[in-house]
C-alpha cells in the first residue's frame, strides 16, 4: 500500500511527531509499505489530494493534529484513515470535556475543575481552585500532551507561585485543568482495536522517572531519563482493573483503533487521568513497548493499523434527497 504519513504541525509536540512518523514509517516499510511522509501544513490537503494514497497514517501530537481538525480534512477528502475519528478525537484532546465524558461512564477520574482565561485573575482563580480541590495540586492546559506546561504544585508552595503555574498554562491554551495531585505509582495501558476482535488492552507499564518530579517532557523523551517495567507489577486484582479501565475510557470516548489511557495507581485506588488518541512512537514510547509485550512487533502493529483502515474506509456518503415538490431549489 501507499501510506500517507502525516507529521509535524502548529504544536509544541511537533519534533515528538516528527520521531515518531521517523519509527512508523520505517516500520511500515519494513513491513513491505510504500511510505511519504507529509507536513502538516495549509498544503497537506493538495499534497494528499496529489498522489492516490490508499490510507492516511497521522502521527501528529497536539493542536490541530489530533484534535478531530486534521480527522475532519480527511473526511472530506474521503481518504480512509488510521486512529479515532473527529468525535473521538476532539474528546479526548480536551482533557475538560474528556473528564466529565469519562465521569459519566463509570470511570474514576481525579477531583478537578477547569478554568477559562479571562474569566478571573490568575491569583484569584488559584485561591479558587485551593478552596475547591486543596492544596496540592497539579496544573496542565486543557488541549496539550507529552505533559507540555504541567506543573506539579505542592501542598506547601504559596498561591502566587500556583497563579504563576496558571498563567504558564493559559500561554499555551485558553483554558486550564487543575486536579487534585495523587500519590502513586504512575501506570500506562495501552489499546489495541481491530476488527473483528475489538477493542482490548495491552501490558500495563508502570513509569519511574526518578530524576523528575513526574513523567516530564524531558522524562519522557530523553533516552535513559525514565525506567518501565512492563508488565507493570500490579497484582492480578489491579492489572485486571486498569485494562477494563483502559477499554472503558476507549470506548466511552468514542476511539478506535488504538489509544492509551494513563493512571495513578495507588494501594487503594486506581484514578484515571487521561487518554491519548495518538500516542507517542519514537524509539522510547510505551505504546510500542507494550504492544511489544502483547506479541505484536512495530512492524506486524502498524500493518495491522495501516489494513485495519484501509478496510473500514473512508467515511460514509449518503446520496442526497431531493426536495419534496414545490420546494424552490439552490
Amino acid at each position: 500500500m501507499l501510506v500517507a504519513l502525516i507529521q509535524g504541525g502548529p504544536s509544541s509536540e511537533a519534533e515528538v511527531s516528527r520521531a515518531s512518523a521517523a519509527g512508523v514509517g520505517a516500520a511500515l516499510e519494513e513491513a513491505g509499505h510504500e511510505v511519504a511522509r507529509l507536513e502538516l501544513s495549509p498544503e497537506v490537503g493538495e499534497a494528499l489530494r496529489a498522489s492516490h494514497f490508499d490510507v492516511v497514517f497521522p502521527v501528529v501530537h497536539g493542536a490541530v493534529g489530533e484534535d478531530g481538525s486534521l480527522q475532519g480534512l480527511l473526511e472530506v477528502l474521503g481518504l480512509p484513515y488510521v486512529g479515532s475519528g473527529v468525535l473521538g478525537s476532539a474528546l479526548a484532546m480536551n482533557k475538560a470535556v474528556a473528564r466529565v465524558v469519562l465521569a459519566a461512564a463509570g470511570c474514576p477520574v481525579a477531583r478537578g475543575a477547569s478554568y477559562v482565561e479571562g474569566s478571573a485573575s490568575a491569583l484569584d482563580t488559584a485561591r479558587l481552585a485551593r478552596r475547591e480541590l486543596g492544596r496540592a495540586l497539579v496544573v496542565k492546559p486543557a488541549e496539550s500532551g507529552s505533559a507540555i506546561g504541567v506543573t506539579r504544585i505542592e501542598e506547601s508552595a504559596t498561591d502566587e507561585q500556583l497563579a504563576a503555574a496558571i498563567e504558564a498554562a493559559w500561554a499555551l491554551d485558553d483554558a486550564v485543568v487543575v486536579e487534585e495531585f495523587l500519590r502513586g505509582k504512575e501506570v500506562t495501558c495501552g489499546v489495541v482495536d481491530l476488527v473483528p476482535e475489538g477493542p482490548r488492552a495491552l501490558a500495563a507499564i508502570e513509569i519511574a522517572a526518578p530524576m523528575d518530579a513526574f513523567y516530564t517532557y524531558e522524562a519522557r523523551y530523553a533516552p535513559g531519563r525514565s525506567r518501565h517495567v512492563c508488565p507493570a507489577p500490579l497484582g492480578d486484582a489491579q492489572t485486571r482493573e486498569v485494562h477494563e479501565l483502559a477499554v472503558r475510557a476507549h470506548r466511552a470516548l468514542g476511539c478506535r483503533d488504538l489509544s492509551r489511557a494513563d493512571f495513578i495507581v495507588a494501594s487503594d485506588r486506581i484514578t484515571l487521568l487521561e487518554v491519548n488518541t495518538i500516542p507517542g512512537m519514537t524509539a522510547t514510547s510505551l505504546y510500542p513497548e507494550a504492544a511489544d509485550a502483547a506479541g505484536l512487533s512495530f512492524p506486524v502493529l502498524c500493518d495491522a493499523l495501516v489494513r485495519n483502515a484501509q478496510a473500514r474506509g473512508p467515511a460514509r456518503r449518503n446520496e442526497p434527497l431531493p426536495l419534496p415538490a414545490g420546494q424552490p431549489s439552490h
